[in-house]
């Protein structure tokens, strides 16, 4: 019996569209990804089939926590952590929190919600828990991906073959060390550590007075923490103020240039003073973006070149991922990596990261569906404009130093990072300029992650975009933070959101929108000075 032709061609074209693909991780952008693919049309028709790796025993990544054991732990996350951004702000676009939440809720929480995220989407089935990748490797004449993995207690790999591989590993493990003259010998004796390994104050055992190394969020919590504590902190914070505050227990300062003598606990800023008798040291530093399971001919472990020209190959600073189109894909050779084999999630910082990574994962499919969408002259254009936009302002910076009168108040960033020195210690780097623009080149300032949002919305031909109210309460963030402290202080916390978002759908967003201009309100009343609005 002759089979009709027809029915030949929907097999061939079935067969050709039949994809594989292969997610590492299952932390917010692992289980991001598997929803969205399970989302697409290709999924549901039995075409696109996707499996999630995850090395721990359970999903949530960064908010699954751990004890600070390992080189390094499987995750920083310390006891008092809370969200800092709303979680109306915060959350997957797809799924809200549950009503009542904490506004700014506790990292178990989140943790529920990543579990609830993964129940309510049906992602369990497509992730291996506790299979650890050892190496991704691509086949450049088949254009497949081999997976090796090995699963916890098992005696030797498994590889399996990918058509698509995305990259969700998250970046806030690996610790970043300053490279602070005379830091080596504090570590030695155990008298500095980085904070991927604090957990708690009693992690400082009877030691009275700590330096926090770092303004970024986790050093803000560690100095909270600390002084909570009873203990006296000296902050170090890169071009801070020299002051002095709660009656001397919190010292402010500048960057550390060196430490001195550790049994006397000495150590060298920026502005010239010293302090001493300081017991411990703990470095808020931040993290390396880590790619330890791709190999060299896929990514090279250096500084990329200057542009232009565009490097042939996918580099990694450790600050960054170069050249990448849209922050996602590899903008390289395209005979030995094309961008539609591979996607990085994740990397933007200074941005609200879950729906930032549910509106990434929607361009990658579109570009896994439809390759020649991806234009690589006009990504290359942006690239290119973008780093010309970041050296121009970067030396800008640099040829207009802060004032040296000692009466002038040095401006703290709107929303700084944990970095390891600012640009201008970088002078002793074989090329400063290089690695003050890698540092910068995945942060997202002011509005941009919204555009940014929108942009890969409206490429991938998806009707979402950033509400309003999302840009006003992410502005506000700060505002809401403390004013919401102060409520959980007062004991009035749970009064406020009890009920709040129960109406669900937009009503439901629209009962904590409400709740957060109260709030806000509530600010400007008691502190007219510090109003936002």
């Amino acid at each position: 019996m002759e089979i009709p032709s027809t029915l030949v061609e929907e097999f061939q074209r079935q067969t050709e569209n039949r994809r594989s693909i292969c997610v590492i991780g299952a932390g917010p952008a692992g289980l991001a990804a598997v929803k969205i693919i399970r989302d697409s049309q290709q999924f549901k028709d039995g075409l696109w089939t996707v499996t999630a790796f995850e090395a721990r025993d359970n999903i949530g990544g960064i908010w699954l926590s751990a004890p600070p054991t390992g080189d390094p732990p499987p995750t920083p996350l310390y006891d008092s952590l809370t969200t800092n951004l709303p979680h109306p702000v915060m959350a997957y676009p797809s799924l809200p929190f549950p009503p009542g939440t904490a506004l700014f809720p506790p990292a178990s929480t989140v943790l529920k919600y990543m579990e609830a995220y993964a129940a309510h989407f049906e992602l369990t089935p497509h992730i291996r828990l506790a299979t650890p990748v050892q190496s991704a490797t691509r086949d450049p004449t088949s254009g497949k991906w081999t997976i090796t993995v090995r699963p916890s207690g098992a005696s030797a790999d498994e590889s399996s073959s990918f058509d698509h591989l995305v990259v969700a590993n998250g970046h806030y493990r690996v610790p970043r060390l300053p490279s602070t003259p005379g830091l080596a010998p504090w570590l030695g004796a155990k008298k500095a550590f980085h904070a991927v390994y604090y957990r708690n104050p009693a992690d400082f055992g009877e030691a009275r007075t700590v330096l926090v190394v770092g303004a970024g969020p986790s050093g803000q919590d560690l100095v909270t923490d600390l002084l909570a504590s009873g203990r006296s902190v000296v902050h170090s914070a890169t071009g801070a103020a020299h002051e002095d505050m709660r009656e001397g227990r919190l010292k402010v300062r500048g960057q550390v240039t060196k430490y001195l003598d550790h049994s006397e606990g000495r150590v060298l800023f920026e502005d010239g003073t010293e302090e001493s008798a300081i017991d411990c040291a703990v470095l808020a530093t931040g993290y390396k973006v880590e790619f330890p399971f791709l190999p060299a001919d896929v990514v090279s472990q250096a500084l990329p070149p200057p542009v232009p020209p565009l490097p042939k190959e996918l580099h990694n600073s450790t600050y960054h991922a170069f050249p990448l189109a849209r922050h996602i894909f590899p903008l390289v050779n395209a005979d030995a990596l094309p961008a539609s084999s591979i996607a990085f999630l994740g990397l933007p910082v200074r941005v609200a990261p879950l729906p930032l990574l549910e509106a990434q994962m929607r361009a990658v499919l579109h570009v896994f569906a439809h390759p020649e969408s991806l234009d690589p002259t006009q990504e290359a254009i942006d690239i290119v404009a973008r780093y010309e936009a970041l050296r121009a302002h970067i030396t800008t910076r640099r040829a207009s130093p802060p004032s040296s009168n000692s009466t002038s108040q040095p401006t703290a960033p709107a929303d700084p990072d944990d970095l390891d020195q600012p640009d201008d210690a970088l002078q002793g780097q074989s090329d400063p300029l290089e690695l003050a623009i890698a540092r910068a080149w995945h942060r997202f300032d002011g509005h941009e992650q919204f555009a940014y949002r929108d942009a890969l919305h409206a490429f991938a031909g998806h009707a979402l975009r950033v509400p309003g109210w999302e840009i006003e309460m992410y502005d506000a963030k700060g505002v809401l933070r403390e004013e919401w402290r102060g409520l959980e202080r007062a004991g009035l916390a749970d009064e406020w959101v009890r009920g709040v978002g129960e109406a669900g759908g937009e009503a439901g967003t629209e009962e904590w929108v409400a709740l957060m201009r109260r709030l806000i309100k509530r600010a400007e009343e008691r502190r007219p000075e510090r109003s936002r609005l």
